[in-house]
């Protein structure tokens, strides 16, 4: 029998479904209600399913949910970070760890397929069904997702040269825009590749890495590339101080300011954090307006809040863009891979920095997270569950006592019970999830390869670092180790 005559699969009488309303264009509620799906699509979602069924599942004692967007991670190293990177910042480079530490503790690239394999098992086990990965491209790139069952898309990431910082409070380029000219032109190649994969689950979009390591030239060829696709463009932006002061002492523009002066600053741009605008409690720069430009341009921003939370950094705040109109998605970009986790830390972050329990809802996060992720890969039929979409959703299990009682049962999920009540979880119609185990691969020698890369790591940190210091100096343990 072949895909399209499958019969269809049917969820029956949930107690929930966060279902789609196309008309309001928002996330509601159904109970007593079922969801069908046939192949990769879903075919029905609503009460009263009478259609022909092949496998029929009590739908009782569930909640079903859309399938999250992780629409920002670099998975190819950050689980390698776990231990180091938790509680540690750059005192003299605005709290940021990119300068002095990223460079020091990054595992090498032998290490990356492992490193992917053990965050795509987290996030399915957090209702991540579709993953942006923002990487240096290379040809095995797509085979690392190819058995994992996730939905991933490929943001090939170029630069004309990295930082560094010789003394721990200044930041030096090393640019070669020839460099970063060919790594555009290689990253573009790979893009397409990508989106020819067989598995029909994996695709390709471009990334400048980050404002001050491109040129405006590849950035608007970048752009123009996308554009031909009908895709986005996605780049680090006012992600950090020492950013937006480097910004603003080449261009005499604030990032944003200078974004939208090169004519990038528009729907086809995703802002990867999106954080330092002008008017940022940590900035006292009333010479410009980012918010409103913002605003009114159309682009979209990836907002990541554990990562800064980390090093008390928070975005003012997701509430606020929202409200304003601002497309937003979330990204975990670092570990945990636990999308449940960015959710609940988005809405306190916004709530604390914006001094009021409004500054972020549930309804804004889980939204961004689900449709608002889809929307900016351009993929309507991802983060939805309406017929047509994607059969990409996770099941929630009502029975895990902190999900109970169930009154509002998406604020016991993010506030309470997280990743423990994720049941299961399909993607393109496939299970990869059963019982809280991920079905499709095994990641113990991955953890071992990790541990491994680790280890170098550690040996090798004070060859990398500028003060030669070794990694206990870098990154003290919580408690000594007595000898």
């Amino acid at each position: 029998m072949t895909e399209t005559t499958l019969l269809p699969t049917v969820y029956r009488g949930c107690d929930w479904i966060v279902a789609w309303d196309a008309a309001a264009r928002s996330h509601v509620y159904l109970q007593g209600a079922d969801l069908a799906f046939a192949g990769r699509d879903l075919t029905f979602v609503g009460k009263g399913y009478d259609g022909p069924a092949g496998t029929e599942i009590e739908g009782r004692g569930l909640m079903l949910i859309p399938g999250f967007v992780d629409i920002h991670s670099h998975p190819g190293h950050e689980p390698g970070w776990k231990g180091m990177l938790e509680e540690l910042g750059s005192p003299r480079l605005g709290q940021s760890s990119l300068y002095e530490f990223m460079p020091v503790f990054n595992i090498g690239p032998a290490y990356a397929r492992h490193a992917r394999r053990v965050a795509v098992s987290e996030l399915l086990r957090s209702g991540v069904t579709t993953i942006c990965d923002l990487g240096q491209p290379r040809a095995d790139w797509p085979e690392h997702y190819a058995d994992t069952g996730i939905r991933a898309v490929l943001w090939a990431m170029f630069r004309s040269g990295p930082w560094k910082t010789r003394d721990g409070h200044s930041v030096e380029y090393d640019l070669d825009p020839a460099t970063g000219d060919r790594l555009l032109r290689e990253a573009v190649v790979l893009m397409d590749e990508a989106a020819r994969h067989p598995s029909g689950r994996i695709s390709g979009m471009l990334c400048p890495a980050q404002i001050d390591t491109v040129t405006e030239g590849q950035i608007r060829d970048a752009l123009a590339a996308a554009r031909e696709r009908g895709q986005p463009i996605q780049i680090h932006a006012a992600q950090s101080v020492v950013e937006f002061q480097e910004i603003l002492r080449r261009t005499g523009r604030t990032p944003i300011g200078w974004l939208d002066a090169i004519g990038a600053l528009g729907p086809d741009l995703v802002i990867g954090h999106g954080i330092f605008l002008n008017d940022h409690p940590w900035l006292h720069f009333p010479h410009a307006d980012d918010f409103a430009r913002l605003r009114d341009s159309g682009a979209g921003v990836a907002h990541c809040p554990v990562v800064f939370a980390r090093r008390g950094i928070a975005m003012n705040s997701l509430g606020r863009y929202r409200e304003a109109g601002i497309p937003c998605g979330i990204g975990t970009d670092s570990f945990p891979h636990n999308m449940l986790d960015e959710l609940r830390l988005a809405c306190y972050a916004g709530r604390i920095i914006s001094g009021s329990y409004t500054g972020a809802t549930t309804a804004q996060a889980f939204t961004a997270a689900t449709s608002g992720g889809a929307d900016l890969i351009r993929r309507p039929d991802l983060g939805r569950l309406a017929p047509g979409c994607k059969a990409d959703f996770a099941v929630i299990d009502m029975a895990t006592p902190s999900m109970q009682p169930d009154y509002e049962p998406l604020r016991s999920l993010i506030y309470s019970a997280n990743d423990r009540a994720v049941r299961d979880v399909y993607v393109d119609g496939r299970q990869v999830v059963r019982g809280g185990t991920v079905q499709t691969f095994d990641i113990a020698e991955d953890i071992e390869m990790l541990r491994r890369g680790q280890r170098e790591v550690i040996a090798g940190a004070p060859g990398r670092d500028w003060a030669g210091r070794t990694l206990e100096e870098l990154s003290p343990r919580v408690f000594p180790i007595r000898p």
